[in-house]
């Protein structure tokens, strides 16, 4: 057992929002991968239609998920939520209370770990 947080978040991309949604990857891969050295995985994924996005993302421990937390809060949440629909949040790990209650108005589903090996 670690204490890696990790999430997959499925979207659905909004009408008309490609091109804003291909910006906005890009500056938030840009900043996270910069700003955020407790990041151990962050990559989005799109399905061909482009319709729908995952995101993939993996942090250190609750700490270097709440720099996260922090960053997306006052950088990008306003423009994440022009550009997405959530429809599915679900959270893997040994979160802490702290990023549980930081997390909640998401709405994740968390699935707790009962065996596997991280290398």
């Amino acid at each position: 057992m670690t204490d890696h947080v990790y999430w997959i978040l499925e979207l659905d991309v909004n009408e008309g929002q490609m091109a804003n949604m291909k910006a906005l990857m890009a500056d938030m891969v840009a900043a996270t991968s910069q700003d955020e050295p407790g990041a151990l995985d962050y990559q989005w994924s799109l399905t061909a239609d482009e319709k729908t996005c995952h995101i993939f993302e993996r942090y250190k421990n609750s700490a270097a998920t709440l720099v996260h937390m922090g960053n997306f809060g006052s950088k990008f949440a306003g423009t994440f939520m022009k550009v997405f629909t959530p429809k599915k949040f679900t959270l893997y790990g040994s979160p802490t209370p702290d990023v549980m209650a930081a997390l909640g108005p998401m709405g994740p589903v968390e699935m707790s770990s009962i065996g596997g090996f991280t290398r």
